[in-house]
């Protein structure tokens, strides 16, 4: 039983890296989280007028979002619905 789950996620693996490796899974994060952490600083200084607050609030979630977002393709990546 140990070994046939052994097997089942070596060749499970083989498969995702075959779809997509981790470090590209990192990379779109990293790209993502610049573009979206952007996008966060322009509208919280627009709301709070504040640059400062701005800058704390897009540096908080510039490293929760990019975290997320890693596990979120992962995740995604062993669904097979939707891949040819």
């Amino acid at each position: 039983m140990i070994i046939e789950q052994n097997i089942n996620r070596k060749r499970h693996y083989r498969e995702d890296k075959l779809s997509e490796t981790p470090f590209r899974s990192v990379t779109k994060s990293v790209s993502w989280r610049i573009l979206g952490t952007l996008d966060t600083i322009i509208i919280s200084w627009f709301i709070t007028g504040e640059a400062s607050v701005a800058f704390s609030i897009g540096s908080i979630e510039l490293g929760t979002k990019m975290i997320l977002y890693f596990f979120h393709e992962r995740v995604w990546n062993t669904i097979k619905w939707g891949k040819k």
